[in-house]
């Protein structure tokens, strides 16, 4: 959908919530909206890496404490009322086992902050940002989530794939309210934790180079300001250009 009656997003002065933003991609997004000058909400579980986020940047954020698989929790961070709002807090089990050895409390932790999470603050967000005149949704997928191949976290994949679809079926009525909702799409992305687990690699299983970090970030800026992206989504690959997913 294109968002041609929607008006361009100036990003200085307003108010951005970024989640999982304690370290990594999060991380900096939070650092690449603030040098933007928005005002930025740092929203983590992590209280150390949120806080080292915000030292980061500045005056200009400030840091939540919060469980995006909390629905009251989710519900009082969405209260601050943003105008952008980065849905980029997810990952999968940091230990296995994954689906269909895990319980089902396990895998349905994944579920819900890989998918049902960033659906809930988007609903939260909608009417506050039509009151406010707009606003610009970002969710942060995963390569995970497209193609049929094999994956080690099944619940991940399925949930950034859920993630990539409601990106693109709420763009109509989220244009309604004034609102645009996209989504990025990266493959292996060069953050300091992923530079370190490609170095622990066999050369030959390295692959191409990971996803630089700015790329990730001109894209979420490029989506918040662009009324004409409006329910787009982008795939940034490893080794290629990117590319339109629809």
């Amino acid at each position: 959908m294109r968002g041609d009656n929607l008006q361009t997003m100036d990003i200085h002065g307003k108010r951005a919530v970024v989640t999982g933003a304690a370290v990594g991609i999060g991380r900096a997004i939070a650092q690449r909206l603030a040098a933007e000058g928005a005002e930025v909400v740092v929203a983590d579980l992590d209280p150390a890496g949120g806080v080292e986020t915000c030292t980061s940047i500045g005056p200009a954020a400030r840091f939540v404490q919060v469980d995006m698989r909390d629905d009251a929790a989710v519900a009082q961070l969405m209260s601050c009322q943003p105008h952008i709002l980065v849905n980029n807090a997810g990952g999968g089990p940091s230990l296995a086992p994954c689906f269909p050895e895990a319980s089902a409390e396990r895998w349905s932790a994944a579920l819900d902050l890989n998918l049902r999470a960033p659906m809930l603050a988007t609903q939260l967000a909608l009417d506050a940002m039509q009151q406010a005149g707009g606003g610009a949704i970002v969710n942060i997928g995963s390569t995970a989530g497209l193609g049929f191949d094999e994956h080690s976290s099944p619940e991940y994949s399925v949930a950034k794939a859920g993630l990539i679809r409601f990106t693109a079926t709420l763009a109509p009525l989220a244009a309604t309210h004034r609102v645009r909702v996209n989504c990025v799409v990266p493959d292996w992305v060069a953050t300091e934790r992923g530079i370190q687990e490609r170095a622990m690699l066999p050369a030959a299983e390295r692959g191409a180079e990971q996803v630089p970090l700015e790329a990730v970030t001109d894209a979420v800026v490029r989506f918040v300001r662009d009324d004409g992206a409006a329910g787009r989504v982008v795939l940034l690959d490893r080794g290629q250009p990117e590319r339109w997913l629809n």
